[in-house]
């Protein structure tokens, strides 16, 4: 998997991160760069954390599967996007708070990271340096953490659904993107 490839999955990812971090932001009546930087550190170490655990789930299961390992990754990648994309009509407003306590930011971090757990079986799959893409991980979703704090407490929630969606749609065509080159259509 080609660096470019694994930058769009980490921005993908990142997504959930950035909306939760948006809504955060929102419910600070003053920028707290602090804050801001805890609510990084967390989903960016989690996003970084949970691919790992899926590889090492997933590469115990590659020799078994590599005949569809592309369809997993398709359907993973895909149910992800659209779980993504259907979210953002979910009118639950728990996460919008600007409390940082650990249990709040644990309990955040897991569930926006769930997917990457889902990311890490495919890189199994494919064979991808797990090391490079969760640094990648991590970091994006770390920087892309703290701008979201910055954006909602500056704009508020205004742009959390699309940033949703374009999360949800960008995992969906690299899915179908894996498919169609295992499948010799593109290359």
């Amino acid at each position: 998997m080609k660096l470019i490839e694994i930058t769009l999955i980490s921005i993908g990812l990142a997504m959930d991160a950035f909306a939760v971090a948006t809504c955060k932001g929102l419910a600070m009546k003053k920028m707290s760069w602090k804050k801001a930087i805890i609510i990084a550190m967390y989903f960016g170490v989690f996003q970084a954390i949970m691919p790992v655990l899926g590889y090492c789930l997933g590469i115990n299961f590659q020799e078994k599967i590599t005949n569809i390992d592309h369809w997993i990754a398709f359907i993973l990648l895909n149910a992800i996007g659209i779980n993504m994309i259907k979210e953002t009509f979910n009118n639950n407003d728990d996460d919008k708070d600007d409390n940082v306590d650990f249990k709040t930011m644990v309990i955040l971090a897991i569930a926006t990271s769930i997917d990457a757990l889902a990311i890490g079986i495919t890189f199994a799959f494919l064979k991808c340096n797990i090391y490079i893409s969760a640094v990648c991980i991590g970091i994006i979703t770390f920087i892309l953490s703290i701008i979201g704090v910055k954006i909602g407490n500056v704009f508020g929630c205004k742009y959390e659904k699309k940033a949703q969606i374009l999360g949800g749609v960008i995992l969906s065509v690299l899915g179908l993107k894996i498919l169609l080159e295992h499948l010799k259509i593109i290359h």
